[in-house]
């Protein structure tokens, strides 16, 4: 597994500027999780951080920089050579000591690539509230709360549902028991829509995100769980409106195609040293792109800005539809 190992479908969607078959509900029903960058089956187990594998392949293009073989690499860490294939593929967190040591073995002298390499490798290790969630989040999801937490901007966009950060505890239920998979219990489904509310922590504070989020207008025409329910979650969609660091919009039925159409999506900006990130949910898993093929969304996302009214207007239009649900 490496960063440049694609599964040709996929590179070819991403490389095309093509994300029709993207959309979550539609298709990618045969589509194995992926990360695209890294190509991962669907396996039990925690399985790697994005952290990890970031600074794994870090440490590969160093490595192979310096036409080194895993084996010499692994000779100076005293780790053999699958050991050090499995630091490389992120499977195995590395220790800031053999970090050290990997930079002197690749000569990387300068400081602020020492520097992200090591920022990197101590976010490997840190532990948060959602580590001890992993069971109910789900090896294709752990890595979004802390994508979420880090992020300094999100940008989400939605032709279905409401994003869910910004969801009601009762409409996340709603949602849940809806769109789930099989016959969950009552009880996960509850524990589900606990931890969407946990999540919603990062939208106050100092280190609050800017969030951007574009909605087709016919959500909030679409009724879920109840009209009570979809109510209330209109109603907190607009007292989200007053927070300076949110920005909600809709893009108006009369509206041209645009190339939101191919799937909903949400885009993380993350400070250096991390790349930008785009997270699709999907019947069969998460996916993860990373830059240069994050680049899409931002394209598409350019798009949406075009088509999607004002904020002014936006909540003009949430007031409307509440008026009319009364």
């Amino acid at each position: 597994m490496r960063f440049s190992c694609l599964i040709g479908i996929m590179a070819h969607i991403i490389e095309s500027s093509n994300i029709a078959s993207l959309d979550p509900v539609q298709n990618f029903l045969s589509v194995p999780r992926q990360r695209l960058g890294v190509a991962m089956a669907i396996i039990t187990g925690p399985g790697p951080s994005l952290r990890s594998q970031w600074l794994g392949e870090k440490l590969r293009e160093l490595r192979t920089a310096k036409k080194m073989s895993l084996r010499v690499a692994g000779e100076y860490l005293q780790r053999d050579a699958s050991t050090m294939s499995r630091y490389e593929n992120g499977e195995y967190p590395l220790r800031r000591a053999d970090l050290v040591a990997l930079m002197t073995l690749y000569d990387v002298s300068d400081s602020q690539q020492r520097a992200d390499l090591e920022q990197i490798c101590e976010d490997a290790w840190q532990r948060d509230w959602w580590d001890s969630h992993k069971a109910d989040f789900g090896r294709d999801f752990i890595d979004v709360p802390w994508l979420e937490s880090r992020a300094s901007r999100i940008r989400a966009y939605q032709h279905f549902l409401i994003y869910g950060l910004f969801q009601t505890r009762d409409y996340a239920t709603a949602v849940i028991t809806e769109l789930k998979f099989g016959h969950e219990s009552a009880e996960q489904i509850a524990r589900w829509a606990d931890l969407r509310i946990d999540r919603q922590k990062i939208l106050v504070g100092d280190a609050a995100p800017q969030i951007e989020a574009i909605f087709e207008v016919s959500v909030l025409k679409r009724i879920t769980g109840s009209p009570e329910v979809t109510r209330a979650q209109l109603r907190h969609l607009l007292d989200l409106t007053e927070q300076g660091n949110i920005t909600i919009r809709f893009i108006p039925e009369e509206s041209r195609p645009h190339k939101g159409s191919e799937g909903t999506f949400t885009l993380y900006h993350l400070p250096q040293p991390y790349p930008a990130v785009a997270h699709i949910e999907t019947r069969v898993g998460g996916l993860y792109v990373e830059e240069p093929k994050a680049s899409v969304f931002e394209d598409v996302w350019q798009d949406l800005d075009r088509e999607a009214v004002s904020v002014e207007r936006s909540r003009d239009l949430l007031a409307d539809r509440l008026k009319e649900m009364r």
